[in-house]
């Protein structure tokens, strides 16, 4: 199906009444593959933060029941700056995120101001040695 015509449920909500997600349980005509079989490879997501502005027409609570039942909606913040909110969301395909982006224009009524892909996150779990300058700063002469 085209990426405009999308359905949530195709981009990642279950129909109702399904326990598994499609090719797990064998499909029409397949066998069902045993789940020790299954490698488990991680799965490469898409992520956007997504600045919004409310509309003169949308007030924020329309914005907060839309983005409880997008699939795609990871986290959402109210914050104080020129726009008025900042989501989080993330898909399995630059194509459903685009398509997430453009639902928050069409659908929940915001001004998108500015949309920006998260590459990769940074690793602060290991510390510098204290000993040693960080490589930014430029040794003395």
């Amino acid at each position: 199906m085209s990426p405009w015509r999308m359905t949530r449920w195709e981009r990642g909500n279950l129909p109702p009444g399904t326990d598994t997600p499609s090719g797990r349980d064998g499909g029409a005509g397949e066998p069902a593959v045993p789940p020790d079989t299954v490698t488990a490879e991680p799965e490469r997501r898409h992520e956007a933060l997504v600045s919004v502005r409310l509309g003169p027409s949308a007030p924020g609570s329309h914005l907060v029941e839309y983005l409880r039942h997008e699939p795609c909606a990871v986290a959402a913040w109210w914050i104080a700056a020129d726009v008025d909110a900042v989501v989080r969301l993330s898909a399995g395909s630059m194509t459903v995120l685009h398509r997430a982006v453009a639902d928050l224009r069409r659908r929940a009524g915001v001004e998108v101001v500015v949309a920006h892909s998260v590459l990769r996150a940074l690793d602060l779990t290991t510390t510098a040695d204290p000993r040693t300058a960080p490589t930014w700063i430029a040794p003395a002469a």
